[in-house]
């Protein structure tokens, strides 16, 4: 501000005595009014790493930011990422929280043919599900959604403030109304009493779709779909402040629209999971 000042009043004074009064070196004047002359360099790049921060609601961190840059034509060291994002002072604002999932009454009732094989070669092979819950303003609501492990794309999914069998058996019926009847697929869940109860076996039975269940008190055999509840709590329930239920909801539902069609990932070749799923067809 010194320098800023001394520049502006040289208009009318000479340098020498407005260094004078001011008490600074000739020196280290040129210096500080050489750093304010010179071009940032990476302007551009601080322009976009800002833009794609605020776009995603301080959801990315710097390796994520790497990658949407690359996806918008910019080569960017993800080091100088860090660096630039530092000196913005952008933080990923994401807390991880480890999920602990609903457990129903435990049984028998399929084998766990999964087996903690959560690479699929192509869509509509292996589907993953799972029940979690949210209590805000005193009321409890509840989420049960459909995930494809070719993609990670949330393919259906049902928000009921009950956990009933509708819950479950609703998104099922969604979900199989995009897939043709002989796909082979294999659709996997916990033992909770939801996927136990015979309408929701049935339903799978019809369509020749394959039950898997995790093993007894086994949360790393549906840890795909467990890891998604935990980062949808990190980036939206731990993340924003909600004046209602019913604005909960509405975010919930936009973002599960944010994760499908707009947020990368980065083992889908900084994707997201619908252009993913676009690029495979």
């Amino acid at each position: 501000m010194r320098v800023l000042t001394i520049q502006e009043l040289r208009q009318k004074h000479s340098l020498s005595i407005l260094l004078n009064v001011d008490g600074m070196a000739r020196s280290t004047f040129y210096y500080h009014q050489k750093l304010l002359n010179a071009t940032d360099k990476y302007a551009l790049e601080k322009k976009l790493i800002t833009e794609i921060f605020h776009q995603n609601k301080g959801r990315y961190g710097y390796r994520r930011i790497t990658l949407e840059l690359r996806n918008r034509g910019l080569q960017l060291n993800h080091k100088t990422v860090l660096k630039l994002m530092k000196e913005l002072g952008l933080k990923c604002k994401v807390r991880i929280k480890k999920y602990r999932s609903y457990k129903g009454d435990v049984g028998r009732i399929a084998p766990n043919i999964l087996e903690r094989n959560f690479k699929s070669d192509r869509p509509n092979q292996k589907w993953v599900t799972d029940v979690t819950e949210f209590s805000l303003f005193g009321t409890k609501c509840y989420l049960s959604p459909i995930m494809d492990l070719y993609n990670r794309e949330i393919i259906s999914y049902n928000i009921t403030h009950r956990p009933t069998l509708d819950l479950v058996t609703d998104m099922v019926d969604s979900a199989f109304t995009m897939v043709p009847d002989t796909t082979n697929l294999t659709l996997h869940s916990d033992q909770g009493w939801h996927y136990q109860h015979a309408s929701y076996r049935n339903k799978l039975q019809e369509r020749g779709v394959k039950q898997s269940m995790s093993r007894k008190g086994n949360c790393l055999d549906n840890a795909v779909i467990e890891n998604f509840f935990g980062l949808l709590k990190s980036e939206l329930l731990y993340l924003q402040e909600f004046s209602s239920l019913q604005h909960f909801l509405k975010e919930l539902e936009e973002y599960i629209n944010y994760y499908n069609n707009i947020r990368i990932k980065t083992h889908l070749n900084g994707l997201s999971p619908v252009k993913y799923r676009t690029q495979y067809h």
